[in-house]
């Protein structure tokens, strides 16, 4: 991601030198990049290295990084849709008969 990153700034500078917008593009580039995208990054690897390092008992500690954030996200989904069919049954249930064809 950083070297795609890199090289569209480089490109947007040398474009610059025609049209000084495309300067202002490359510093919003690496403006949106340093506050949004290194840190996904980081965070990435950070949880790609560290996963198994502890020395834990259960199950849970040897269980790969991906299928975790897998199922966290998949237990959030569903907790939220019960929520919904529970606040909102009507439109829960219209939700259900438009998917079953009726």
């Amino acid at each position: 991601m950083a070297t795609l990153v890199l090289t569209a700034t480089l490109i947007l500078v040398v474009l610059g030198f025609g049209n000084h917008i495309y300067w202002l593009a490359a510093v919003a580039l690496l403006f949106v990049y340093l506050q949004y995208g290194r840190t996904r990054d980081e965070a990435s690897k950070r949880s790609s290295s560290g996963s198994g390092s502890g020395s834990g008992a259960g199950g849970a500690q040897s269980m790969p990084s991906t299928y975790r954030a897998y199922r966290d996200r998949r237990d959030r989904q569903a907790k939220w849709e019960r929520r919904y069919r529970r606040e909102r049954p009507l439109e829960a249930r219209r939700q259900e008969r438009e998917k079953s064809g009726r």
